[in-house]
């Protein structure tokens, strides 16, 4: 697979996506331990909408997570909804298959996207968002920097239970 380092960190870079690594993203995103957490679980993923998906989204700040050593694809991770006026977007990202979690990738990644949205994109304030229950995320988001700003209660509904969505958010000077 060809992949192009776009940003580089230690261990991972950030790539543009690839239309063959659709079927990858579809074994991800059909995977209940990716989509609890990104809250997409009552969705169904086809091979055709995430192909469309990848070329309508490959020039907005979407990216392959890929380890540096092996040129393997582990995730994806992306800036959006970002607002030039107000200098602020918001970031997000999953690591896909679980013997690639719990090894700081997602630590790394937040810092690649951070770095690249305050120097290159010129934002002063990027926001993410996180059900309460993924205790192992937040832990990471408060490594990296980023600070509980809100919680809209009870807001996810999964497995029969009720979830905070919590906010959270960085600034430009707190990097």
């Amino acid at each position: 697979m060809n992949y192009f380092k776009k940003i580089v960190g230690k261990r991972l870079y950030l790539s543009p996506m690839n239309v063959e690594d659709a079927e990858t993203y579809v074994r991800w995103l059909n995977d209940f331990s990716v989509t609890d957490g990104i809250g997409t679980s009552c969705k169904i993923t086809s091979l055709e909408n995430e192909t469309e998906w990848i070329v309508q989204n490959s020039d907005k700040y979407q990216f392959a997570i890929v380890c540096l050593e092996n040129d393997k694809l582990i995730g994806n991770c992306g800036i959006q909804g970002i607002q030039q006026l107000r200098r602020c977007a918001e970031v997000g990202l999953f690591i896909g298959d679980e013997e690639n979690r719990n090894k700081g990738y997602g630590e790394e990644v937040l810092n690649l996207l951070l770095d690249y949205g305050f120097d290159y994109l010129n934002l002063n304030n990027i926001m993410l968002k996180v059900f309460s229950f993924n205790e192992r995320a937040i832990n990471c988001y408060k490594k990296v920097g980023f600070k509980e700003i809100g919680r809209r209660r009870q807001s996810y509904y999964l497995k029969g239970k009720f979830y905070d969505e919590v906010y959270m958010d960085i600034l430009k000077e707190e990097r």
